[in-house]
């Protein structure tokens, strides 16, 4: 229990958006350290996805737990019980939990499969710059975790003071659930697809069925969709009066937090599969491998990037 006071007492700010957010950032620097330091010390780049669900568990864990632990003055031997919380807060922090646990286990047994992650085939062995992505794994985290973090700090008396379901509430977490039955569809396909593969079912050297012959990285349409989602539903209640008003913002500069503070994640995820470590590294990659062959650029020339086409 010392130490659980310790930490509440430390962060117990004015602001509750801070009291909520510097836990959070220790949480997500401290998990990928403990994986991090060992993976750089032996050139392993086995945990690093696996780290990657850690980080948002305990996170979000530390996110939703600590406010409802000082507003309620508990110790980790009392009960904690639903009525803690907004419906909002749950669904929010279940939500990303649930995603995160199934985009870790997947890229993990992935890992498991191949025996090693090709983005990192070079990088492992170049300490600092390995290091510097275990890092920055836990930056994707907590832009990714941003919306929640605001959602969590807000004390549950604050929403009262709003309508039990808003249209941003039926939008965001509607696009959530889209975006995530696209990722999940997406990523079940590719890997019934390899599976066949390395069985010698079909001889295909990339991937044109189900969605992906509707998009080149559906996938990444899903991700950024559900972040989307997620920033949509936060924003619609940090907007709100009361809401403003219990986390101490208000005014203008008040409402631009609301939107600016959950667009981090739609916006990071969108920059980093777009721009850095998801579509360009793939389209060198493939293009390299493919590039002259008929079949692949007739793919490539008549399939949407990213939007799945309907038609």
């Amino acid at each position: 229990m010392a130490p659980l006071q310790t930490l509440l007492q430390a962060t117990d700010f004015r602001s509750t958006f801070l009291a909520n957010l510097v836990p959070a950032v220790t949480a997500a620097f401290a998990v990928q350290l403990v994986f991090g330091i060992p993976a750089v010390i032996r050139h392993s780049d086995f945990f690093y996805d696996f780290s990657g669900g850690w980080t948002f568990l305990l996170t979000l864990t530390s996110s939703l737990f600590l406010p409802a632990l000082r507003s309620n003055s508990r110790t980790i031997g009392a009960d904690v019980s639903l009525d803690a919380w907004n419906w909002r807060q749950l669904a929010m922090s279940g939500g990303v939990l649930v995603y995160s646990v199934r985009l870790s286990s997947y890229l993990f047994i992935r890992v498991l499969k191949k025996g090693h992650d090709s983005r990192f085939d070079e990088t492992k062995h170049k300490p600092r710059r390995f290091f510097i992505f275990w890092m920055l794994q836990a930056v994707w985290v907590l832009l990714c975790s941003a919306p929640v973090i605001a959602i969590d700090a807000v004390p549950l008396a604050a929403f009262g003071g709003i309508p039990d379901v808003t249209v941003s509430d039926v939008l965001g977490l509607g696009l959530f659930a889209l975006g995530f039955a696209v990722e999940v569809t997406a990523d079940h396909q590719k890997s019934v697809w390899y599976d066949e593969k390395s069985r010698k079912i079909h001889d295909e050297l990339f991937i044109t069925r189900g969605i992906w012959g509707r998009s080149r990285y559906p996938n990444y349409f899903g991700d950024i969709t559900l972040w989307t989602g997620m920033a949509i539903a936060a924003a619609g209640v940090l907007a709100r009066e009361p809401i403003q008003v219990a986390l101490g913002w208000g005014g203008p500069i008040g409402l631009l937090k609301a939107v600016l503070i959950p667009s981090v994640a739609p916006a990071f995820a969108a920059w980093a599969l777009l721009r850095v470590s998801g579509v360009p590294l793939s389209e060198a990659k493939y293009d390299k491998l493919y590039g002259d062959r008929e079949d692949y650029k007739q793919w490539r020339n008549n399939t949407p990037l990213l939007v799945p086409r309907i038609f």
